[in-house]
């Protein structure tokens, strides 16, 4: 009997090896059991946390259509850039009354301008910049508009491209009940990133002297303007932003671990 055990035993191995070299399924509970060493294959793990690119592109991208949904190009397209130039100042016929008196001996129709206006604005793409230490955020962001200059005799005399860059320092902050928050530090434009160009203008009159007068006054004044209305759209946007976002970003921010890549 036991020869003839062993033997069934032999021949159900011998079956079960021929089965697997040809490739066939072996039935269930009749295979041997696996070794100690060896396992179930393992289920899919989870996806490994975001890269920190996608990270700093998800925050860059949140906030570029938080201020683009905040009103960002209505804001610059309103602009009330002719009644700053009439009262700036607080002199004599304001900075735009200096400038018609400088020119109106060359050019008198400049005493009749109806308006200089904002238009085609634009939000171009939004720059993110890591401080050496790893704590804090600094985001560019790069404006341009048109400004028109009309008179009511001769229509559009002008058009000047303007850039100009904002710059936002972002770090972080706990609340009372322990929550971390991302806020805006220092909001400034950027010193040196207003750049005018003239597009084109009525080519009988010496647009040249408008162009760099008009220059002069509007590196004066548009920088501190533009400023004044876009910092408190960020710091709007800041505080409704995705609470996963944020604290993805302020948990790399408290270990000055970097996630911004250098270009």
């Amino acid at each position: 009997m036991f020869q003839i055990g062993g033997l069934v035993v032999f021949c159900g191995l011998l079956a079960q090896a021929t089965a697997q070299l040809a490739g066939l399924p072996v039935p269930l509970g009749r295979g041997l059991p696996l070794p100690l060493d060896q396992t179930l294959p393992l289920a899919v793990t989870p996806a490994l946390p975001s890269n920190p690119t996608d990270l700093a592109g998800s925050l860059t991208g949140a906030l570029s259509n938080g201020l683009l949904s905040g009103g960002l190009l209505s804001t610059l397209e309103n602009l009330p850039l002719l009644d700053i130039l009439k009262t700036g100042g607080g002199t004599s016929g304001g900075l735009l009354g200096g400038l018609l008196g400088k020119l109106t001996s060359s050019i008198p129709i400049l005493n009749n301008i109806l308006y200089i206006k904002v238009t085609n604005p634009q939000l171009l793409e939004l720059g993110l910049v890591q401080s050496p230490d790893g704590h804090r955020l600094y985001v560019t962001i790069p404006l341009g508009m048109i400004l028109k200059v009309n008179t009511p005799l001769v229509g559009s005399l002008l058009e000047l491209d303007v850039k100009l860059n904002i710059t936002a320092d972002l770090t972080f902050v706990k609340d009372r009940q322990g929550r971390l928050h991302l806020v805006l530090g220092d909001c400034t434009h950027s010193p040196g990133s207003l750049r005018i160009s003239l597009l084109n203008g009525v080519a009988s009159l010496p647009v040249q002297d408008l162009v760099d007068t008009l220059t002069g006054i509007l590196n004066k004044v548009l920088p501190e303007l533009v400023q004044g209305k876009v910092c408190p759209l960020v710091n709007g946007v800041l505080k409704h932003l995705d609470v996963t976002l944020v604290h993805d970003i302020v948990d790399k921010l408290i270990h000055g671990l970097e996630f911004v890549l250098k270009i």
